[in-house]
Formats: C-alpha cells, structure tokens, sequence
C-alpha cells in the first residue's frame, strides 16, 4: 500500500526533498536546544534554560507537521539519527558546561543558519506545492522570532 501524491511528479520531487531538508534540521535543532539545555550555566541560567525549552518545543512540534505534510504528498520522512546526523548542517554541542553567553551565541548561529535555509525552501517550493510553502514560511517565522529572542540577549 502507498499514499499517492496529490502533486505532479516533479512538484513532488521539489516539495518532498524540502520537506526532508526541514525535518532533518528541526530534529536537530531540536537535540541541539536540548543539550544546550542541560548543560547551560552561569547568570541568566533560569531565562536560557527556559527558553531552549520554547525552541525544543517549536522544533518538536513543526518536525511532526512538516513530516506529516510528506506523508500526505506521498513521500516518506525519514528522522532517523543516521539521516539527521549525516544532513545536519549544525555543529554539536560539547557534553560539557557551556557558559550562558556562549549558549546564546550557539543558539543564535544555529537559528541563523536554519533561517536561511527555510527561506531558500520557501522560495524553491513556490510554484511546486503553495500549501507546503505556507507550512514552511510559518516555521520560518517561529524560528526567527527565537533568533531574534537569542541574538538580543548577545
């Protein structure tokens, strides 16, 4: 059994592979934000911590839609670690204390970079699939109001 695609062949093509880009770096931003998380010290530890909670939830909850959104155009997502690991465009984090400053500065690079390749999704899937291009223009939009959060507190 197979979900067929509501998009022609090459439209499909277009939107699946920016789907999987985007799942890809959500999931890691997602694990990025959460090492961050536990690891984070120094004196605005309570305003960071918190805050890579709000960027883990907003990752989680936008990796589901976006996967979900493959599905639906026929594609299968894949999140696996193997995939996540050997796509992401983000540096790991170091399982040691990290300084609060340095978390803010890591954090805002990590949105940044992401920023700019949701808006290059956003671009590519214009003509291929609008509706895929209003979820990622709304993930976009999440992601730099948390850039913007970050990079004020640098």
């Amino acid at each position: 059994m197979s979900i067929s695609s509501p998009l022609s062949p090459d439209a499909q093509k277009t939107a699946g592979e920016a789907l999987q880009a985007s799942l890809v770096d959500l999931i890691d931003l997602s694990l990025l934000a959460k090492q961050a998380h536990w690891n984070v010290v120094g004196p605005l530890f309570k305003t960071v911590h918190e805050h890579l909670d709000e960027v883990v939830d907003t990752a989680r909850e936008y990796s589901d839609q976006v996967a979900e959104r493959a599905v639906a155009l026929g594609v299968n997502p894949d999140g696996s670690a193997v995939t996540v690991a050997a796509g992401t465009p983000l540096s790991p984090l170091a399982a040691e204390w990290i300084a609060t400053e340095h978390v803010v500065l890591a954090v805002a690079r990590a949105l940044d970079s992401l920023s700019g390749r949701f808006r290059e999704r956003v671009a590519q899937t214009e003509e291929a699939d609008p509706i895929t291009q209003d979820l990622l223009i709304e993930i976009t939009d999440a992601l730099e109001h948390h850039r913007w959060m970050f990079q004020a507190q640098s």
